[in-house]
């Protein structure tokens, strides 16, 4: 018979690189989870994990093994929570995955504010490069940039749109481009983020309405264009590529909430900014309602509360209105799992 502890193995293995790390995870020796996996597997007859001296896989029994115990484990933790103890406090763990730059700059303070409000929670905070609910490990993931589909629900949470800078050296020798294809003609900092592709920039011409902060009623949009520049430089890490901005390398196509600060002090200026570029818009994941938690549903309210109001003092308020009126994606199931 499987045991609750042979869920939590399992689980440990799933989010770990090796042996040593899972036995580390759950404060016992590796010798002794070796012998723990072992048992596990001939109660099963079944091969869970494959093995080296160094890393450790799980089989694709393994993997199912993992993600339905790991469902399992999470009903079991939320079990108490269905009893709605009287003071209504939170209790449990809370498990957040969001990138790296953003998580860092504005989720990161939110989530130490909302731990005061409830100090019988334990949050995680995991930061990426490029995370998504595509494993067993976060009760919530935080996106930046288009959503492609998921089986999880996803939820407005700012706006965000992506600025063109560079700095004044670099303008005052390279000259400034007047439309987006004058791009071709200068040293771009391309990042590779979310699957896309860097060095394609997306673009269409603002309206006079739109560029007051208020929605075009144009019958006719502008047309949308693309132009694909030559990267001078390349990078994952997107505070690296507004660095080099700054240090007058090349014009960078970068989220609004983190080229603000460097325009404002006059370390970037904005380019081209009659061009709405395509914009990066922060959204958070989370299960479907029957698989949300109590303490989920409280952090969703103040995530959603905390950052549109964070936005709402970059954007106009109508704006932000309709961005927290979308609807939220439907849940749909992918061919297969995304990275």
């Amino acid at each position: 018979m499987i045991q609750i502890e042979d869920l939590r193995l399992i689980e440990a293995l799933s989010q770990s690189a090796s042996l040593s790390a899972a036995a580390r995870m759950l404060n016992v020796t590796p010798p002794a989870l070796s012998a723990r996996l072992r048992k596990l597997e001939a109660t099963l007859g079944l091969a869970l994990a494959t093995r080296t001296s160094r890393q450790l896989s799980l089989t694709a029994e393994g993997e199912r093994l993992a993600r339905e115990g790991s469902a399992l484990l999470a009903q079991l933790d939320a079990l108490p929570e269905s009893f709605r103890r009287e003071d209504k406090r939170l209790t449990g763990t809370l498990r957040i995955s969001a990138p790296f730059g953003y998580g860092r700059h504005h989720v990161a303070p939110v989530l130490a504010r909302f731990g005061l409000l409830h100090p019988d929670l334990k949050l995680q905070l995991e930061l990426r490069e490029t995370p998504w609910p595509d494993k067993h490990d976060s009760d919530a993931v935080i996106h930046v940039g288009a959503v492609r589909d998921s089986s999880w629900i996803a939820r407005p949470l700012a706006p965000n749109d992506r600025w063109l800078c560079a700095s004044p050296a670099y303008l005052q020798k390279h000259g400034t481009p007047t439309e987006p294809h004058a791009l071709l003609q200068h040293r771009c900092i391309c990042i590779r983020e979310n699957d896309e592709d860097a060095s394609l920039w997306r673009f269409r011409r603002r309206t006079a309405t739109a560029s007051k902060g208020v929605p075009s009623t144009s019958r006719r949009a502008p047309a949308r264009d693309s132009v694909r520049v030559v990267p001078a430089y390349t990078t994952n890490d997107g505070s690296v590529a507004r660095e080099w901005a700054e240090q007058g390398l090349g014009l960078v196509l970068r989220s609004e909430w983190d080229t603000r600060d460097a325009v404002a002090a006059g370390r970037l200026v904005r380019v081209l900014a009659d061009w709405d570029f395509d914009s990066a818009p922060v959204t958070l994941l989370v299960p479907t309602r029957r698989g949300r938690t109590a303490r989920l549903q409280a952090l969703m309210a103040f995530l959603e509360e905390a950052l549109a109001t964070s936005a709402s003092a970059r954007r106009p308020l109508r704006a932000l209105r309709a961005l927290r009126a979308a609807r939220p994606v439907r849940p749909v199931r992918p061919e297969r799992a995304g990275r």
